[in-house]
């Protein structure tokens, strides 16, 4: 799991301060806990534009995110999960430029992994890690995928919503 500090070679110092509290607000109303590491990295960079392709929702778009966008993809019929904030659903908690949308899948063990709806594929893509794991690692470029951008170990630049 990663920490913010390792986020901040790749994001540059946090552009948000104690939002954490308000993303374990919105998970309490929803009778779940969202795992620390995303609380923790969405309550520092969350409602950013990064590199101008992945949107991140945090404190303040997280729950209309889930709200607008999650409602239509819980009728897809390519979206296995229900969405937060039905009970039991998966947490839709950004998108990519090309409409990819990124979700945490709970699990019973009390784990979260991260999926995605592609959109060109129209197809749904399971991963076996976790949100920090997963997302530093896309941001880092170490992730073998064709479906996001072969990014350098930089710090990406952010711009706030």
């Amino acid at each position: 799991m990663k920490a913010v500090g390792e986020f901040a070679r790749l994001l540059g110092a946090p552009v948000r301060s104690g939002e954490g509290e308000l993303i374990e607000a919105i998970a309490r109303n929803w009778s779940v806990e969202f795992p620390a590491d995303f609380v923790e990295v969405a309550g520092a960079y969350g409602d950013t534009s990064i590199s101008e392709y992945i949107y991140f929702c945090g404190a303040r778009t997280l729950k209309e995110y889930a709200n607008g966008m999650g409602r239509l993809l819980e009728e897809s019929r390519t979206v296995p999960h229900l969405v937060l904030p039905t009970s039991g659903g998966a947490l839709v908690w950004g998108n990519t430029i090309e409409g990819d949308q990124l979700f945490l899948v709970p699990h019973d063990d009390g784990s979260w992994t991260v999926s995605a709806f592609r959109r060109a594929w129209a197809d749904w893509h399971d991963t076996t890690l976790g949100f920090s794991d997963w997302f530093h690692q896309a941001l880092a470029g170490e992730i073998g995928t064709d479906w996001l951008p072969e990014w350098n170990a930089e710090i990406h630049p952010l711009e706030l919503a």
